[in-house]
């Protein structure tokens, strides 16, 4: 039930818009004047206020003025049968979601209402979706090797050096890409992630550098790459070890030349882009190989980063656990969880091959199972596998 504040020292206005608003739903309370109404609006959430101009103590515009200082997201609107065009222009001028004169049309208050909790609304998911994407951009830790990491992308990230980022799956590569896009000079473009593993070797080439219409069987259209797509920002190549030879040489020249060319297409298109690239590899056993070009792999690793298992900092899985807490409860809607130390202790004991991710699905599935306190008894029955729990028991 959407909450509603009418501020008016007319008590028969509050009274009417009350009844009728109370009848359509809303929960509804009043105050007589500015100052009592930015009282409540300090102390208490509403979803939208209905304010009159004219008042005593503390006039409507005086309480915009205040109420726009502690919260820009609640919409207000002006009532009063003493305004004009001036003071309407004023009000909005200053913050008013709209103006209404008195005596109010009760249809268009009722739709300038409903439109202002469609704002509220829309602002509550966009701060929500903030909130989520800002989630997966934090990095957690503070062992020595973090630390260094953290260090290594502040110096790094203003530059347009290429980067290369190593280490094992679930370690939080993708984070370390997004850090480098996020305090580099290009963080107002956008950041473009190709997972190389997850594209089959025959459309990787299409999918980075785009196609023509009619280039091939499927090509019904022509397809922008994600060269094109990045351009001005970040490309971040995931699983780069797993790219095709062929697929290798194109990327070659397009970070010598800063040029691509579509798939079927002979044009030269300039594209400047920031590659970030990461794998799982050891990308110089794969030269020797000769799965991977050694050119490449020096255009890359202009930086190296390599981003160790959970394993090698144990001691920062206490805050990565409270951090998953924070999220898993947010996210199932329930009250925020505490964890024994013993229990804690165990998850540092664990071993962690999966990394940063299983340990993030790990406190997922403890938050759910578990009760108001986690405890060993937890982590023994929902996180061991089979095969300790039979050392244990031996």
């Amino acid at each position: 039930m959407a909450s509603i504040l009418i501020i008016d020292d007319e008590k028969s206005i509050r009274k009417t818009l009350s009844e009728i608003l109370s009848y359509e739903g809303y929960k509804v309370e009043e105050a007589a004047d500015g100052a009592e109404g930015f009282k409540l609006f300090k102390d208490k959430q509403y979803d939208a206020v209905l304010c009159d101009i004219k008042m005593p103590k503390m006039d409507g515009l005086e309480f915009l003025e205040k109420a726009r200082e502690i919260n820009t997201d609640v919409p207000i609107i002006m009532v009063s049968g003493h305004g004009n065009i001036d003071t309407a222009v004023e009000a909005v001028k200053k913050g008013a979601y709209d103006y209404i004169s008195k005596p109010p049309d009760l249809n268009r208050l009722l739709i300038t209402l409903r439109n202002a909790m469609d704002k509220t609304n829309l602002v509550t998911e966009t701060k929500t979706l903030r909130r989520k994407v800002n989630k997966t951009q934090e990095m957690i830790g503070t062992s020595a090797p973090i630390l260094k990491i953290k260090e290594t992308i502040e110096k790094v990230a203003p530059t347009d050096a290429r980067v290369l980022v190593t280490g094992e799956n679930g370690v939080g590569k993708e984070l370390v890409a997004r850090w480098l896009h996020e305090l580099s000079n290009r963080a107002a473009g956008p950041i473009v992630e190709v997972n190389c593993a997850a594209i089959p070797s025959e459309l990787i080439e299409s999918e980075l550098f785009g196609h023509e219409k009619g280039s091939f069987t499927s090509a019904v259209k022509q397809r922008i790459g994600k060269f094109e797509q990045a351009n001005g920002g970040t490309l971040f190549l995931d699983e780069i070890g797993d790219m095709s030879l062929s697929a290798q040489a194109k990327v070659l020249r397009a970070l010598q030349e800063g040029k691509i060319t579509r798939v079927g297409g002979d044009k030269e298109i300039s594209v400047d882009v920031r590659v970030v690239a990461a794998t799982n590899k050891d990308l110089l056993k794969e030269v020797e190989d000769k799965n991977f070009r050694l050119d490449l792999y020096h255009r890359l690793s202009v930086i190296l980063i390599h981003v160790p298992s959970l394993n090698d900092r144990r001691e920062d899985i206490p805050a990565l656990v409270e951090h998953f807490l924070d999220s898993a409860c947010q996210e199932y809607g329930m009250a925020r969880k505490s964890i024994d130390k013993e229990a804690m202790k165990a998850l540092q004991q664990h071993n962690w091959s999966g990394n940063i991710r299983e340990l993030g699905n790990v406190v997922a599935r403890l938050v759910i199972l578990s009760g108001k306190t986690i405890t060993p008894e937890d982590v023994y029955d929902y996180v061991l596998p089979a095969r300790d729990k039979k050392k244990v028991n031996a």
